[in-house]
């Protein structure tokens, strides 16, 4: 019987496979038709975007949740039921203007079936967590007028409630999914066809080339690696699954523990979503809610995201030293500059990107660019390399390139796709069908990657829309202010530990979203700047997926490092002090975040402050400088970075005076304690 069973059931799964298969590809090519040509309104976009989301989903997470597995085929069928509910708002897009807010009972099933079916797929990609935050959101809009005192509203219909989240623009199809099914998208989908191209490997080759031979060198190479990474994706976990595969088994391999190997890459991978040009979702989402330009926030997460890992970089040296690690030996690392002989025509769509975005050009079009670039390159080396003769192939490229320019109508993206095309002509040339392998598979990958993303985006609509419906938001904020007014610190306090509880079971992007519409505010009303208030929030949200007792982060670390969750995640959190610290000093000196009128001398000076508090904190975790550090030493060190950090009067003096004593106490005291060579 099994015999008989078994071959059309393989052939089931291979069909279901095929159809997310083309799902997936038909999902990405939707994004990237409408994104460059925009043939149907906004809303229809979002509406068919989550659609898209919900189907792929349903037809890839089973009913128990986690990870993706065999699925029942009514779970497939619903999935279908999605897509199809999201085009009702496409066929019936006029009829829902004209009668906006009176919904009819076709308008309200359609409404309450595809939010039970958005909390549903979050549940299963994400676990409970948000969900139950999300649905007692849901029920404060429903029922909050029974609560008493200033916790309850005035009250609202049923009706009004779906129409609300399910209908309007502040609800599943707010602002973080027009965000999602616009930049965010492409820019995943940016990340899938470079890394499909090899820049995993270019990346790792530099960085292995570069630091792999100094001290500590493997864990020195994590960092770097998943440093350029994050420049390409954005993505924290995603950084661990796959730069992790290759930098913690070489971390424990050349003697780093378990435990520490994994938080190094736990912490340098969340490093990821703070780091320019193309830092993780929150950020475009930031961007289109504090309407300023995204380079602006790019700007001001330049100097704590390199702090970020030069922290990093430096517990790495200094667990090094304190465990007597080398480096990898120097015939085993590649030549850095070989990789980028070889592979060098992939920086060419993130030098564009790059330019793209500091010369004004909108998220959504310097992403079409680069995504356009990426595949002209790649596509472009299969081609090319068809056509006989350099002749042939220069006329090629250059008919090409002035195509490409005509369809631009932009001086600058002219010239640029003209030198892009031209500088092909270098390229190692591929066989054509690999290359469309690559392509097909990015624009899978690209699909799969967006789900967490998008589908998280759409159920925290349901926060935003019962916050704006019912007003509550201006409720928490009056008491962050009446606190402030006494003391901001401990404003600054009680938003971290928010974001931080917060974060033990949502990931980054709701975590930011519910802390932003609520604290985010009260901190401007505070006298923060607008970007420094935004941004304190959105590096505490990225610092909770490393804070235990729930640190996703650690956990996708665990399995490869073979190690506890929980131990990676108290590793990580020392790893990452200076994450909790730069903050803060941001809030007490916006220069750190290039805010305020006081100068780059201003920003110097608080830069070189940063920096040594983190060089004495990091002795001080680690207990290790030159030498061993003794314990009064380890004191005077902690005392030293506090007082560089707190901003009052003479704090700084002290803070100096007080580190060149422990300095130079310390580097006299290893002098003497150096092992004498005759």
């Amino acid at each position: 019987m099994t015999t008989l069973h078994s071959e059309p059931t393989a052939e089931a799964g291979r069909s279901m496979l095929r159809v997310v298969f083309y799902a997936a590809i038909l999902f990405s090519v939707f994004q990237i038709v409408t994104s460059a040509f925009s043939p149907i309104s906004s809303t229809v976009v979002r509406a068919l975007h989550v659609g898209f989301l919900l189907l792929l989903t349903f037809l890839l997470y089973p009913l128990r949740g986690g990870q993706s597995g065999p699925t029942h085929v009514l779970t497939k069928a619903v999935g279908f039921i999605a897509i199809g509910l999201a085009t009702y708002h496409w066929v019936f897009e006029a009829d829902l203007v004209q009668r906006a807010g009176e919904l009819t009972d076709a308008d309200m099933a359609v409404g309450v079936i595809t939010l039970v079916l958005v909390f549903e797929a979050a549940r299963r990609v994400m676990g409970l967590a948000l969900p139950l935050i999300c649905l007692g959101f849901l029920g404060y809009a429903l029922f909050g007028e029974h609560l008493p005192g200033p916790f309850a509203h005035r009250g609202y219909g049923f009706d009004q409630v779906i129409g609300q989240l399910a209908f309007g623009t502040e609800g599943i199809y707010g602002t973080p999914t027009y965000v999602s099914s616009s930049y965010i998208f492409l820019f995943i989908l940016f990340g899938a066809f470079l890394e499909q191209a090899g820049m995993i490997q270019l990346f790792t080759d530099f960085a292995l080339g570069t630091v792999g031979h100094t001290k500590g060198g493997p864990g020195k190479v994590a960092v770097v690696s998943s440093g350029l990474m994050g420049t390409i994706n954005g993505s924290g976990v995603a950084n661990v699954v796959t730069t992790g595969q290759f930098t913690i088994p070489l971390m424990k391999r050349f003697g780093y523990k378990p435990a520490f190997a994994g938080a190094v890459e736990a912490t340098s991978s969340m490093g990821g979503q703070i780091m320019p040009p193309v830092m993780g979702a929150v950020a475009f989402i930031m961007a289109e809610t504090i309407n300023v330009p995204y380079v602006e926030i790019a700007k001001a997460a330049a100097i704590p995201a390199i702090l970020y890992f030069f922290t990093a970089f430096w517990m790495v040296h200094l667990e090094a030293g304190k465990q007597g690690l080398k480096g990898l030996p120097k015939s085993e690392c590649p030549d850095p500059w070989a990789a980028l002989r070889l592979r060098w025509y992939l920086l060419m769509p993130l030098i564009g990107l790059v330019y793209l975005l500091f010369a004004g050009f909108t998220p959504m079009f310097s992403g079409m660019v680069g995504l356009a670039l990426t595949v002209v390159l790649i596509f472009g080396a299969a081609f090319a390399g068809r056509l006989n003769g350099t002749s042939l192939r220069i006329l090629f490229w250059i008919v090409l390139g002035l195509a490409c320019s005509a369809f631009a109508k932009v001086g600058i993206v002219s010239v640029m796709a003209v030198i892009g095309l031209l500088a092909v002509l270098l390229v190692p040339r591929k066989d054509g069908r690999a290359t469309l392998r690559i392509a097909v598979q990015a624009l899978v990958e690209g699909a799969m990657h967006a789900l967490p993303v998008g589908v998280a985006c759409a159920l925290v609509g349901v926060i935003i829309g019962s916050l704006t419906l019912t007003g509550s938001a201006t409720t928490f904020a009056g008491y962050i202010i009446q606190l402030g007014s006494h003391s901001l610190f401990l404003s600054l306090v009680l938003t971290m530990l928010t974001c931080l509880v917060l974060g033990m079971g949502i990931p980054t992007i709701p975590n930011y979203i519910i802390t932003s519409s609520i604290a985010a505010p009260a901190l401007l009303e505070l006298g923060v700047p607008l970007i420094v208030s935004h941004m304190f929030v959105f590096y505490f949200g990225i610092m909770a997926d490393l804070t235990p007792p729930v640190a996703l982060a650690a956990f996708a670390a665990a399995p490869i490092a073979k190690e506890s969750g929980l131990k990676i995640g108290m590793r990580a959190v020392q790893i990452a002090a200076a994450g909790f610290v730069v903050p803060y000093m941001a809030v007490y000196a916006p220069e750190l975040m290039l805010q305020g009128d006081k100068g780059l001398e201003a920003t110097a000076y608080v830069v070189f402050k940063a920096a040594l508090a983190i060089l004495l904190w990091g002795a001080t975790v680690v207990g290790y400088f030159r030498s061993p550090m003794s314990p009064i030493e380890r004191v005077l060190a902690f005392a030293a970075a506090a007082l560089l950090v707190v901003a009052a009067p003479i704090t700084d003096e002290l803070g100096f005076a007080l580190a060149a004593l422990v300095i130079a106490t310390h580097l006299w005291r290893a002098r003497r304690l150096a092992p004498v060579t005759l």
